[in-house]
């Protein structure tokens, strides 16, 4: 996909400012579920800012996660050692998922676009959650450009 594409799909799903409703929606998911807030413990103030910055940047929006907020470095480490479950992964994306469409696009199209990244943005979130060494790290090591 071109830039051009991915630019594209950024404005379409309507933006940052469209992504940081959804962020924030999920993010308030999150630290109320029984599975998932033990990953996030009380929160941070930053996360929805960052996870916002980095959603932008993967489908095709500014790439302030990488240039102002630590890029793929900061997100790995942030997720190394968390032994993140199968039912853990299964409901971020279940949350996530309602946000989206509680917030998101209405195009169903756009919608699975969403989700299909957060299928893998978990699966790589997992891998180098579990990693022991540099070995064992996800072989997707930098911000990906999503479709």
């Amino acid at each position: 996909m071109s830039d051009d594409q991915t630019t594209a799909f950024f404005e379409q799903i309507g933006g940052e400012d469209a992504l940081h409703a959804t962020v924030d929606a999920f993010y308030g998911s999150v630290l109320k579920d029984p599975v998932l807030q033990p990953l996030f413990g009380a929160g941070a103030p930053h996360h929805v800012d960052h996870l916002t910055a980095f959603l932008a940047e993967v489908f095709g929006g500014p790439s302030r996660y990488t240039d102002d907020l630590g890029g793929f470095d900061t997100l790995l480490t942030a997720h190394r050692g968390l032994a993140i479950t199968d039912e853990q992964r299964a409901r971020f994306i279940e949350l996530f998922d309602r946000a989206v469409t509680e917030h998101g696009p209405a195009d169903p199209g756009l919608r699975t676009s969403l989700h299909d990244y957060i299928v893998f943005g978990t699966e790589v979130a997992q891998v180098n959650s579990h990693a022991k060494g540099d070995d064992d790290l996800h072989p997707c090591q930098e911000v990906p450009r999503w479709p």
